[in-house]
């Protein structure tokens, strides 16, 4: 056992050394490409892309994949519990011939991690016999069986799958240090998934106008992790349902242990008939809140020593030498056309206690008041107030925090960007409303699965080795730029009689952060 332990960590002293000689090396290239860029001039040197005399040949027996982090995620998968949980609550197939719900449900997950844009492109990946080496597998399922696979489910079993998900995310908390159990911050909100397909079943023409489906997003905002995604016809409110979603997603983090929950939402979410339950079972929320005109009647109401500025802090930091700003093109525009243009001039913020309609107690209404010009072309009609409400049963954080806090779930508006635009979650491929929410819920897993390697990393970044990435960059990383970083890790594969090797041809400035996460799968740790 100690001479295995020795072994590894010679390896990984070994592979260090390799890792920090392969960035001098691009680094001596990058500086001596710059020292020499006069002396291309003196010479009149061509462009640098005419320079390579390039031919193409097939390799005899040197096999290499593109996607070497996919291994690394499937392990990731495997040690959390997921494949087990999967296989254990969703029962589908009478007959496992030969692929298991966990099979087909990772093969849209890996389809996303792959930068899969739609359910053919796994063919791509079933025809590539590297690639299956590489994995350990026989073969893929094909893109038609797999949306057959989506259509078997019903409501219960897209429910049971996300349970599933959810048995491995807890996994991943338990992993956690202490503060990370402070408070869980849960934010939702509605998106429109929107098709141009006429015989999908469930879909309905929304309020925008646009045929499809209209999902809900239950996610963590500490993590930016899905905790649930329900699809809804496309002509149903954001706020449909969303309480016991809520509910659902509090006895979640309850049970992982956090000590507190916060829910957050936009006015749509302000479920007055809600409140008092919430309030009496000691969960935390903050809603925006429509602005009526009773409401409107209480702010102005108020006496003017109540009122105070409402000062933001920019979170950009300028670094280095400034530089001149360029003229604002747009707004010269509007001037020169005098389009009618709104300026804001100051915000104040004031508070009061309002009890609903729909509640019996009354509770903190948090209110902005924001002093907007109304200019046109050079002239300045006058100055319009408008008030934003914002309803809590927080009585300890400042009305400062609270209305920062519900400016902050803007940011699942991002987590929703990515689902959609990145991991391509948010889509409607299959034919009926219940078979596009279990595509949507088995793909989004690509994102919880980048989510829970971060989880993984050392909370410090020079901790326990250095040039690892710290875990909040990886959580807030882009989903194309953390696929190019861990997915797109160009291996050589090599069949042994025991294990498949990925020897790492090239690689990118994670690439430290990457072996980590190898060592603590290959520890097996996260089985213990």
């Amino acid at each position: 056992m100690k001479t295995r332990i020795s072994r590894q960590h010679s390896e990984r002293k070994r592979r260090d050394r390799k890792l920090k000689a392969r960035r001098q090396h691009i680094l001596q290239r990058l500086q001596r490409a710059n020292r020499d860029k006069y002396l291309r001039v003196a010479c009149s040197a061509g462009p640098i892309f005419n320079e390579a005399n390039i031919k193409y040949e097939l390799a005899d027996k040197a096999r290499g994949v593109v996607y070497g982090g996919a291994g690394l995620m499937l392990q990731l998968a495997r040690q959390l519990g997921l494949v087990d949980a999967i296989d254990r609550r969703v029962q589908l197939l009478k007959v496992h011939c030969p692929y298991h719900e966990s099979d087909h449900v990772l093969n849209l997950a890996l389809n996303a991690l792959c930068e899969g844009t739609c359910l053919q492109d796994i063919e791509l990946r079933r025809n590539d016999d590297v690639f299956l080496d590489a994995l350990g597998i026989a073969a893929l399922p094909d893109p038609t069986t797999a949306g057959d696979f989506c259509r078997r489910f019903g409501e219960t079993d897209v429910v049971d799958l996300m349970h599933a998900v959810n048995d491995a995310r807890v996994n991943v908390w338990k992993r956690q240090s202490s503060d990370f159990f402070d408070e869980a911050v849960i934010d939702a909100d509605g998106t429109m998934v929107v098709t141009n397909g006429e015989c999908k079943d469930g879909m309905d023409i929304s309020y925008k106008g646009t045929w499809g489906y209209h999902p809900l997003l239950i996610s963590l905002a500490n993590t930016q992790e899905p905790l649930f995604i329900i699809n809804r016809s496309g002509n149903r409110p954001s706020e449909e349902g969303a309480a016991g979603w809520l509910d659902r997603a509090v006895e979640l983090c309850g049970k992982a242990g956090f000590r507190r929950v916060r829910l957050r939402g936009d006015t749509a979410f302000s479920q007055t008939t809600e409140l008092d339950r919430w309030d009496t079972a000691g969960v935390l929320f903050q809603f925006g809140y429509d602005a009526m005109p009773n409401l409107k009647q209480l702010a102005e109401e108020l006496p003017s020593q109540a009122w105070r500025k409402l000062k933001r802090v920019s979170g950009h930091v300028a670094v280095g030498q400034s530089r001149t700003k360029p003229p604002k093109v747009k707004r010269q525009i509007i001037r020169r056309r005098e389009f009618l243009h709104l300026e804001l001039n100051s915000e104040e913020v004031s508070e009061f206690d309002y009890q609903p309609t729909a509640c019996s107690r009354k509770y903190r209404m948090v209110v902005v008041r924001k002093n907007i010009s109304r200019e046109k072309g050079e002239l300045c009609l006058f100055d319009e107030i408008r008030h934003l409400f914002y309803i809590t049963n927080d009585r300890h954080r400042s009305c400062e925090e609270i209305v920062f806090g519900c400016n902050d779930r803007c940011d699942q508006e991002n987590l929703i960007a990515h689902l959609a635009s990145g991991v391509r979650a948010l889509k409607a491929p299959v034919d009926n409303l219940v078979s596009n929410w279990a595509y949507m819920v088995s793909t989004s897993m690509a994102w919880s699965l980048k989510a829970w390697s971060a989880l993984l990393l050392p909370a410090s970044p020079s901790q326990p080795r250095p040039r690892v990435t710290d875990r909040q960059t990886w959580l807030r990383m882009e989903f194309k730029n953390w696929v190019n970083a861990v997915m797109k890790v160009p291996c050589q594969i090599i069949k042994q009689a025991r294990y498949v090797i990925h020897r790492v041809l090239n690689g990118n400035e994670y690439l430290s952060t990457f072996f980590w996460l190898s060592d603590l799968l290959d520890s097996k740790v996260l089985l213990q």
